[in-house]
C-alpha cells in the first residue's frame, strides 16, 4: 500500500513539475519586473528557470542501466 502510494506521487511529480514551472515563470517574472524593477526580474527569471531545470532532471523517469 505504502509503495503503490509512493508511486502514484512520483508519477504525479513528474506529470506536474513541466505544468508548474511552465506556469511559474511567465506568472512571476512579470509581476517582479512590474513591482521592483527589470534587474530582480532578470534575476528571478535566472533562478525560476535554475529551478525548473534542477527539478526536470531530478524528476525525470531515464530508463535502467541493465
Amino acid at each position: 500500500m505504502v509503495l503503490k502510494r509512493a508511486g502514484s506521487l512520483k508519477r504525479a511529480t513528474v506529470a506536474l513539475t513541466p505544468l508548474a514551472g511552465a506556469l511559474a515563470f511567465p506568472l512571476i517574472v512579470p509581476v517582479v519586473l512590474m513591482r521592483v524593477g527589470l534587474p530582480a526580474a532578470m534575476l528571478s527569471a535566472v533562478l525560476i528557470g535554475t529551478a525548473w531545470f534542477v527539478l526536470m532532471l531530478r524528476t525525470a523517469e531515464m530508463p535502467g542501466h541493465h
